[in-house]
Formats: C-alpha cells, sequence, structure tokens
C-alpha cells in the first residue's frame, strides 16, 4: 500500500500543530530550564490520547513541570499525593445523603472527587495500595468512574501523570505489569547540566514572577489529537514496528537468543499500537505528515523500557530495559528497499 501525497490541507494542519508546539515550548521553558527530552515525550503522549508514568529522584520539579503544562493548555488540574491510607473514594468520589429544603425529601447526591479535572498529576504512585491504585487506572482507561452503580464521565481531554521515586522503595506498592502497560510512555526525568543547574539557582533564588500565557484550548487539542490519527503510515514502516516488539517475546520464534538470555517477559500488542501513534506525533512535530522508521526509533525507549522484564542474570550483569531497546535498534534495520518502493513520500514542510 502506497502512501497518499500530502493534501495542502494536511501540510496547513501540520504546521499548524508545529506552530502550537513551539509556541507551547516557549512559555513553558519561562519556568522549566531544561529536560527538554521530558517536554517532547509529555506532548507527544498527549497528543495521542496517552497517559505518562514519570521516574526520577525528587526536587527534579516534576510537579512543576505538570502545573506549568496545564496552564499553557488552559486545561483543568487537579494534583493527588497518594499514600498508604488513601482510599478509591479520596480520588473518584463520594455519594452523600442532602435533604432537599423544598420538599423535605432526602436523596443521594454524588460529590466529584479530585480525579475531575484534564490533568492529574498522581504523585507516588506506588505508595498507594494496589485497590487505590485499580480506581486510578480503571479511570485512565475507560474515560469514567464508578460511584454507589452510577457512571460518571470524566473531563475530556484527560491526561494523567503519575510519579514514581525510583530510591524510595520501602512500604511501596510497586505497579503490576499489567496497570504499568496502561501508560504509553515512561518517561525517564534526570538531573541537569551544569549550566541548567546554574540557571535554575538563579531562577529559584530571586524575586521573579513568570507569567504562563494560555496556548491552546481544549477545542484545539482535540483538534490535534485527531490530525495524529490521520498521518499516514507505510506497510515497510508497520512490518518494522512489529519485528521490533515481537523479538522480544521469548514464546514466538522471532526472539534471537541474547533476549533469551536477557529478558524473562516481553512487550504485548499495546506496545506495538503506541510504538505507532507515537512515532506519528513524532513525525508531526517534525513536520513531516507521514511515518518514517526514525519515528518508530525516537520513541522505542518511552514505549518499551516498562513493558519488558529483564531476567535475573541480566540484573546481576547490570543490563538494563533502556541497553535492551538500544540494542534491539542497533541488530534490527528497516528495510530501506521496501520504503522506497511503497510509493512517493510526502511533501515535507520546511523547518523554521
Amino acid at each position: 500500500m502506497s502512501n497518499p501525497p500530502a493534501t495542502d490541507q494536511d501540510l496547513k494542519q501540520v504546521e499548524k500543530l508545529r506552530q502550537a508546539y513551539a509556541a507551547m515550548k516557549t512559555e513553558i521553558r519561562k519556568v522549566i530550564v531544561g529536560q527538554d527530552h521530558v517536554v517532547d515525550e509529555l506532548f507527544m503522549a498527549l497528543f495521542c490520547r496517552g497517559h505518562c508514568l514519570l521516574i526520577g529522584v525528587p526536587g527534579l520539579a516534576k510537579t512543576l513541570l505538570i502545573s506549568t503544562l496545564s496552564k499553557v493548555l488552559s486545561l483543568s488540574f487537579n494534583r493527588i499525593q497518594f499514600t498508604p491510607d488513601l482510599m478509591p473514594s479520596d480520588i473518584t468520589g463520594t455519594e452523600v445523603i442532602q435533604e432537599d429544603k423544598a420538599s423535605g425529601r432526602r436523596e443521594f447526591k454524588f460529590l466529584p472527587g479530585p480525579i475531575f479535572a484534564n490533568v492529574i498529576l498522581a504523585d507516588e504512585i506506588n505508595r498507594t495500595p494496589p485497590k487505590t491504585q485499580a480506581a486510578l487506572l480503571e479511570a485512565m482507561q475507560e474515560y469514567q468512574v464508578t460511584v454507589g452503580g452510577k457512571r460518571h464521565e470524566l473531563q475530556k481531554p484527560f491526561f494523567v501523570l503519575a510519579t514514581q521515586n525510583p530510591i524510595e522503595q520501602e512500604g511501596t506498592y510497586p505497579l503490576p505489569e499489567a496497570q504499568l502497560d496502561r501508560f504509553m510512555f515512561m518517561v525517564k526525568v534526570d538531573y541537569p547540566s551544569v549550566d541548567e543547574e546554574r540557571e535554575i539557582l538563579r531562577r529559584t533564588t530571586e524575586d521573579r514572577k513568570t507569567e504562563i500565557q494560555p496556548v491552546l484550548s481544549a477545542a484545539d487539542i482535540f483538534e490535534l489529537q485527531g490530525i495524529v490519527r490521520r498521518v499516514p503510515i507505510a506497510d515497510a514502516v508497520l512490518d518494522y514496528t512489529l519485528r521490533l516488539v515481537r523479538q522480544t517475546r521469548l514464546t514466538t520464534g522471532d526472539a534471537p537468543a541474547w533476549v533469551k538470555d536477557w529478558l524473562q517477559w516481553g512487550a504485548g500488542p499495546r506496545a506495538s499500537q503506541n510504538l505507532v501513534l507515537g512515532a506519528k506525533a513524532h513525525a508531526l512535530l517534525q513536520g513531516r505528515f507521514y511515518v518514517a522508521a526514525e519515528d518508530v526509533q525516537a520513541v522505542a525507549k518511552p514505549v518499551l523500557r516498562h513493558r519488558l522484564i529483564t531476567s535475573f542474570a541480566a540484573e546481576a550483569d547490570g543490563i538494563t530495559t533502556d541497553k535492551v531497546v538500544d540494542r534491539l535498534l542497533a541488530e534490527t534495520k528497516p528495510n530501506d528497499s521496501a520504503l522506497l518502493a511503497d510509493g512517493k513520500l510526502p511533501k515535507v514542510v520546511a523547518q523554521g
């Protein structure tokens, strides 16, 4: 199947997304120093209607980044601090009995919980019991909560950003693999560079106020999310994506010998879906209305790192899932001849 050429309308939509993205990054940089790859991955997930799990030590401005993101998008924002005593109703809301003053009748009324917002920061999600984690994950998947047998629709767009502290594991409830799979990306938040940390010190120790200007509305976000889904992808790129994912599965005949030594479990079909969606969003941010193999490679780590389980032998040798993905990308080459035979490449928006 050949890629249809991009129409003028397609190119206008690509340019609209690129301009909006550039404006959003400009606003975020007023507050956040560095962390460019984190910002990129958060926006790609947002445009794909996905959710993110952020991994990083305390003090790396994860909360500030997420609250700033909600302001740039002019969306409602709630932060939920997960603790061992947090109950599902503390997140979803609860029903209370209220008396109608006019009739004197008593009836149940639903009081929405903090999950009823567009952007949710689930801080330290692994510090709360599985029952409470499941309440959040149901909302992520179904865009609704069920209280007292009644379903309540959540506000859209709905974007969950959960954080985990990788250095404190005592008294935590690690997310099961099936629940981790619900997150489109696992985003690693690293320490800043020397220059970035110097700028952080300047900004945070001065008496300055920064005004964030909204760039997009909820309606704009819906439109941009629709654009991502319409980006065409060649069969050869789909096949390349499938080869990457299927090589991680030990029960199929596709896994090489080193994968069988390093992994005890591979990625499922949701990984393939998220690789394609993430690659589409990445292509648009690069100004292209078609997906190339390099777009799949760009999102491979955030998509796969939490969907692979390393073996005991790999852990003993210091082999992480990122190293597994690096080797997969190095040894799995896209079929360039098939890509060229798939049809004429669409026009590319000029890079500004």
